[in-house]
């Protein structure tokens, strides 16, 4: 008599990852209990849970908003750090690049630039703010130090994004400014090359004040800050306070904006149109100077 061989008991079945079904996985999703293989896991505050999980959560958690609608933004203010690396690249291509390139195509007002350059070449309103001074070097260490005290304290309030609009509406209207204050200006008569972010730190304080006011915190060594800065500009040549003067008035429009705009699912579009429309009238202003020369 022969015995055969008894026929092995089925196995159960082995638990695959749903999004990689070749990947046998026994862990398991804490959230939807299916199998989770080690590129499908995120770590959670218990076990694991798998991809599609963490996404969903993403998708329905609101997102975190500051107290201005802005994204909330956690760590260092990159966007205050991007804007002082990007000067100080621009310093040292001013002493790199010959001929000095970089001031006669990118500086506002460049006696170099044809007379025309305000109708012409707008962009300069906007590049002259990344661009200073080669023969003084404490002209950007001092607005590179100002905008890193104002940038860590404004770019988490405001977030990132209504940060960087504020900062760069605010270096046009610094231009603006010198543009409808300078005396002497005629069509076919260049003015002084000017170069700076000083109008778009002057936003900043115009910006800060402001946001201090509406918070209803103390704004004393804000005006006294301004006031030294704005009297610094009348007593110390070659330092254009028109710039500084068009910048703190920009900068507190576009505060105002982002402050006082009502609150809700629309908040975002309404900043949105109030800052076009401070653009708006800048290049209105701006249009009605040189026409009318």
């Amino acid at each position: 008599m022969s015995y055969g061989i008894p026929a092995a008991e089925p196995s159960a079945q082995v638990p695959v990852c749903p999004r990689h079904p070749d990947r046998p996985s026994y862990v398991r999703c804490q959230r939807c209990g299916r199998p989770a293989c080690p590129d499908c896991q995120r770590a959670a505050a218990v076990g694991f849970q798998c991809v599609d999980c963490v996404n969903e959560t993403k998708r329905t958690t609101p997102a975190v908003k500051t107290v201005y609608g802005g994204a909330a933004a956690t760590g260092k203010p990159m966007v205050t750090f991007g804007i002082i690396a990007v000067c100080a690249v621009m310093y040292v291509l001013q002493w790199v690049v010959p001929g000095e390139w970089i001031y006669q195509n990118l500086a506002f007002a460049n006696v170099f630039a044809t007379p025309e350059f305000g109708e012409f070449e707008p962009w300069r309103m906007l590049t002259a703010a990344f661009l200073h001074s080669q023969g003084f070097i404490l002209h950007i260490v001092l607005n590179m130090y100002m905008l890193w005290i104002f940038g860590q304290a404004l770019e988490p309030l405001l977030g990132p994004v209504r940060f960087l609009a504020l900062y760069l509406i605010s270096a046009i209207g610094g231009s603006v400014g010198y543009l409808l204050l300078t005396p002497g200006y005629a069509p076919g008569v260049p003015l002084a090359g000017v170069v700076g972010a000083s109008g778009a730190i002057f936003g900043l304080f115009g910006a800060m004040l402001l946001v201090q006011r509406h918070r209803g915190g103390d704004t004393r060594q804000l005006w006294v800050l301004i006031a030294i800065n704005g009297v610094i500009g009348f007593v110390v040549p070659q330092i254009a306070w028109q710039a500084h003067l068009g910048g703190l008035v920009t900068g507190a429009l576009c505060a105002a904006v982002i402050a006082y705009t009502p609150g809700g699912p629309r908040q975002g579009v309404l900043h949105a149109a109030g800052l076009v429309g401070v653009v708006l009238l800048l290049a209105l202003a701006s249009w009605l100077r040189v026409t009318a020369g």
